[in-house]
């Protein structure tokens, strides 16, 4: 009878060896899969930084040791401009500034960004089209996190500021996403 208890337990250690195998098909596909997708992102290409407006100036570079660094810098410009930290979204300073004016940076003043290339992205953090000078920030290729971006830095003293990504408005189509705390605002004007 097919549904008699024997023909049940006949059928039993088949139907586990067969969930088994297809359990292992399964996961070997997954991990493959996976694989696959961090080895793309590891040779994906960085997004090339254009820089700003021409500029004629030569920037002398700013050199101090981490100890002449922790004097001059509080707790979390420190640890953004020189560690290359992030801070939380939405909690840096400059998130809905609105005024005009200049970005510099935290740790030398070198003016960054101008108030009419910020933009508002929706990510928590500031984010401009387009660097104020050009040669004032400098980029690099950034493979942490198992996948490829292109970090943005300060050319005077090397601060980390943030990341250029190519998903931002005209006429560039970048969006610099610049940590609030590695940024000093300057109110047109001033």
């Amino acid at each position: 009878m097919p549904g008699s208890l024997k023909s049940r337990r006949n059928w039993t250690p088949w139907l586990r060896v067969r969930v088994y195998k297809m359990k292992k098909v399964l996961g070997w596909l997954c991990m493959s899969l996976f694989a696959g997708v961090v080895v793309l992102a590891a040779t994906a290409p960085a997004v090339a930084a254009p820089q700003g407006k021409a500029s004629d100036e030569k920037i002398t570079k700013v050199v101090k040791t981490d100890k002449e660094w922790k004097k001059v810098l509080k707790a979390q410009p420190y640890r953004i401009l020189r560690e290359h930290g992030t801070e939380q979204a939405f909690s840096g300073p400059f998130v809905n500034n609105h005024q005009k004016g200049k970005y510099v940076c935290a740790g030398c003043d070198l003016e960054l960004f101008a108030s009419d290339t910020k933009f508002e992205s929706g990510t928590g953090w500031p984010s401009f089209w387009q660097p104020s000078k050009k040669g004032n920030v400098g980029s690099t290729e950034d493979r942490s996190y198992g996948s490829v971006r292109t970090e943005v830095h300060c050319n005077r003293c090397d601060g980390h500021l943030g990341h250029v990504f190519d998903d931002g408005p005209k006429p560039t189509g970048l969006r610099y996403c610049i940590n609030g705390y590695a940024l000093k605002f300057i109110p047109a004007g001033k």
